[in-house]
Order: structure tokens, then C-alpha cells, then sequence
């Protein structure tokens, strides 16, 4: 598979995002089926798995995906980006508790869930507007010194913060919403390329709905957070179907499938991109990594980027969020 540059990281230009197999798309398969498809994905050239120590909460507990990616990937460690993120809060640190020993707290419960003595990308999974932004970048610019991290990021943020954040410590990468339905996080792209900060983007097929195989038909139970996606309530599927027409006719054309376009659309807007869709179905992981192998041209871009931007997208999540304010809040205390 083709590397990309998030920083200073070399990864495959297409990595997996792995809450699935812990939270998020109900019912998750056995332990053994996670870690093997992880292993599929490597075997595939995917060297880039995202995972977080929240993950697996709702359902297990705090840790539990990153205690599977750590299994997983233990064989080949050292040929793979790992990234996770981490939570904090003001309660966390006051007196002889800095900021720091708070921070290096998570970490190093996440250096022994992922079974690694360092994380290569270490985000902070949604600023706290309780603590200056700034502040936490000077930690994670201190962690970088000492190797324990080899980069940091941000999720869910603007310019106007990754500008605040970046001027303290450089940011290696910017883990937002993204995908033809979601297009507001585009104006963090100049200022990411001019300071060769990566983008991540998460949920690049918009939660399957670009696949094709979300319907009015499709029930979403228990712990899915897709009940809670906007653009995917009944109303906003049937409305947002102009989009799927059009990539319908890229796919044929291309002998691709829907996600597959989706992906090699994005990746032709950015040098610095590199989605992480996810997944718990080894063969749709091993698809929406055969996103790599789908080139459009010149021409087909500029026609389909055209094409979108005359079509009007229905539900809008947006790509600013913070602990007080994010879409996690949504299944908080609810099930």
C-alpha cells in the first residue's frame, strides 16, 4: 500500500480505526475475529491502527480495545503507527498532581493495555475548555522529549485552536469528522499544508452511509451510535440519496465500490490525509483499504468534487466539539 506523512510519521495512506470491535456498531465479534482481522489488515499493508483508552466502556470497560490492539499488533509492533487517546480533567491534577503527572497517568495505562513501552501518535481525544489547550501541549512537547510519544494530536478542533495548540508544541496530526457529507473541517486544510500537519479523518464513509448499504431500512440497537448520527435518520438518508447517485456512477466506472470512491475522492483533496475508516467485518476492512487502489484522474476529481459541491447535504454534526460539548454526550447514562 502507498505511505503518506502525518508530521513525522510514515503510515500506510489509508489506516483502520478499530472502536468497532469494543463500542459503537452494536454486537461485537469474538476476540480471536477482532485480532485476526487486525492482523488482515496489516498483512494487507495497513501499518496505522487508531484506538483510544475509552473505547469499550459502554460495553466492557475503559481500556478494552486498546488491551485487543495490543494483542493484535504485539507480533509487529515495530512496523506499525500506533495512535490512541486519551481523556482528561480539571479534578485530575491541583496541589503536588501537575498537569503532567496526570497526563503521563493515562499514558502509561495505555502503554501496558497496548503492550508498548511508546505511542507513536497520542491525541488529545477532545479538549477540556476547563484547561488551556496550551497547557497540554506543553505536556505532550515534554513527552515527546523523554520518547514516551513520537507525536500529538487534536480531535474534533478549528483553526483557530490548532493554531493555539501548534504555536506550543507542533502538532503531528488533526483527527476530525470528514467525508462527503461533512465537508466543514476543509478550512483547517491551508493552515494544516502550510505547517505539514497531518488530517485524519474519521468516519470517512459517514458512518456507512456512503457504502450504500444504509437504508430507512436499517435498525440501529443498542450500543450503535449511529441512532444519533444526523445525516442518518430516515428523513436525511432519503434526502441525502442525490450523493449516492453520483457515486454509484464513479463506482461502475471504476469498477470500485461506493466507500472505495469516497475514500480515493479524499484522498485527492490533500496531500496530508489519511482516513481511518472502521469497521468489525474483516472483508468490508480489507474493501475500504482497497480504497488505495482506486485512482481517479485529474478530470474525474475536479468532475466529482464539482458535482458535490452543487449537491444541498441534509444533517450536520460539524467537525468543532468539546468534553462539553461532544457527541459522546448523546448515549451518555442512556443505555
Amino acid at each position: 500500500m502507498k505511505k503518506r506523512m502525518l508530521g513525522n510519521l510514515e503510515v500506510s495512506e489509508i489506516g483502520i480505526g478499530t472502536m468497532g470491535f469494543s463500542h459503537g456498531y452494536g454486537a461485537v465479534p469474538e476476540e480471536e475475529y477482532a485480532i485476526e482481522a487486525i492482523r488482515k489488515a496489516y498483512e494487507y499493508g495497513c501499518t496505522f491502527f487508531d484506538t483510544a483508552e475509552s473505547y469499550g466502556k459502554e460495553m466492557f470497560y475503559p481500556g478494552h480495545n486498546e488491551e485487543l490492539v495490543g494483542k493484535a499488533v504485539e507480533p509487529f509492533r515495530e512496523k506499525v503507527v500506533l495512535a490512541t487517546k486519551l481523556h482528561i480533567r480539571p479534578e485530575e491534577f491541583g496541589g503536588d498532581v501537575t498537569l503532567y503527572d496526570a497526563v503521563r497517568k493515562h499514558l502509561e495505562a495505555s502503554l501496558e493495555k497496548l503492550r508498548t513501552d511508546y505511542v507513536d501518535l497520542y491525541y488529545l481525544h477532545r479538549v477540556n475548555e476547563a484547561i488551556p489547550v496550551e497547557d497540554v501541549a506543553k505536556v505532550m512537547g515534554e513527552l515527546i522529549e523523554e520518547g514516551v510519544i513520537k507525536g500529538w494530536g487534536l480531535s474534533q478542533v478549528g483553526t483557530e485552536l490548532l493554531k493555539r495548540a501548534h504555536e506550543v508544541t507542533p502538532v503531528t496530526a488533526v483527527q476530525n469528522l470528514y467525508n462527503m457529507l461533512e465537508r466543514s473541517t476543509e478550512e483547517i486544510f491551508p493552515y494544516c499544508l502550510e505547517n505539514n500537519i497531518g488530517i485524519v479523518p474519521f468516519s470517512p464513509v459517514a458512518s456507512g452511509f456512503l457504502s450504500g448499504k444504509v437504508t430507512t431500512e436499517t435498525k440501529f440497537e443498542g450500543d450503535d451510535v449511529r441512532k444519533w448520527v444526523p445525516q442518518l435518520s430516515n428523513e436525511n438518508i432519503q434526502a441525502n440519496q442525490p450523493v449516492l447517485d453520483i457515486i454509484g456512477e464513479y463506482a461502475e466506472a471504476k469498477d470500485a465500490t461506493n466507500a472505495q470512491i469516497s475514500m480515493a475522492w479524499m484522498l485527492r483533496k490533500h496531500p496530508y490525509l489519511v482516513p481511518i475508516p472502521g469497521s468489525k467485518n474483516q472483508e468490508r476492512i480489507l474493501e475500504n483499504l482497497g480504497a488505495s487502489d482506486v485512482e481517479l484522474t485529474e478530470e474525474e476529481f475536479e468532475a466529482l468534487d464539482e458535482a458535490l459541491d452543487k449537491i444541498e447535504v441534509h444533517g450536520h454534526r460539524g467537525h468543532i466539539e468539546t468534553e462539553q460539548s461532544t457527541f459522546g454526550n448523546n448515549w451518555k447514562d442512556k443505555e
